[in-house]
């Protein structure tokens, strides 16, 4: 690996635990990854080597963890990951319940547990400060009730910033399959908004030049940049199609 300046703004999206595909993304200067435990190929095995060979790396991490539960954003904190985000968040109250997760007492009902994020050491109350300052904790707002109770799942001491889910989001409030329509990036504007006012971050996937544009010129924390799978086909398409042009050429 060459590259020695990366901008942890632009992130990528995996979804196995490709060291290929990392170290790619790397050299690029891509910054961050996002795992998608929820819908990727992640065990527990693979994301307590993954985490660590990314953090090496020099990545910032951010785990879309399994399911608003326990043990999933523990688990994901307890490898080393920087950032959990926390998918199917129903309303600030659901949220006030399932961030907590993420942070110790008295501000949270995160648990406690020796290795490596403590460098397999003794626990001191520094090191407890410390733990929750470093991690931040991401309610997705991909749900009509989570949408509604935007600025209040904002206001929870637990939360550091939302991500958005546009495909779940789009479909949760009527207008189906998500095409980037009028609706939607009102919908956006009304997060990023939010997020503006309680001084928080907000993240989004932005496959598009036109979300890329929005999330740019609406001041992103971060922004998902591609997706693995989606860069796969891009690359397996453009020599196929190329070669299929010169044929069709010379026949």
């Amino acid at each position: 690996m060459t590259q020695s300046r990366t901008d942890v703004r632009s992130a990528v999206w995996l979804s196995d635990p490709n060291v290929a595909a990392a170290e790619i993304a790397y050299d690029i200067g891509y910054g961050a990854v996002v795992l998608d435990i929820e819908h990727g190929a992640f065990g527990l095995a693979d994301l307590e080597r993954f985490i660590p060979f990314l953090k090496a790396t020099g990545f910032d991490v951010l785990a879309k963890v399994l399911a608003p539960e326990r043990a999933p954003i523990q688990q994901a904190l307890d490898f080393g990951a920087d950032a959990v985000i926390i998918p199917h968040i129903e309303s600030a109250a659901h949220a006030r319940e399932v961030c907590a997760f993420a942070k110790f007492p008295p501000s949270g009902d995160r648990s406690l547990a020796g290795g490596r994020t403590i460098s397999y050491a003794p626990y001191t109350d520094e090191w407890v400060t410390a733990e929750d300052a470093r991690i931040r904790c991401y309610p997705m707002i991909e749900d009509a009730g989570a949408l509604a109770d935007v600025a209040g799942i904002l206001d929870l001491p637990t939360v550091d910033g939302v991500f958005i889910g546009p495909g779940d989001l789009s479909v949760r409030r009527g207008r189906g399959t998500y095409t980037r329509e009028k609706g939607d990036f009102e919908d956006f504007q009304t997060i990023v908004d939010a997020a503006h006012a309680a001084g928080k971050h907000w993240i989004m996937p932005a496959w598009t030049e036109e979300e890329k544009k929005f999330a740019v010129e609406n001041n992103a924390h971060q922004l998902v940049l591609i997706m693995q799978h989606g860069a796969i086909k891009a690359g397996f398409e453009q020599p196929y199609a190329q070669t299929t042009a010169i044929r069709a050429e010379l026949n």
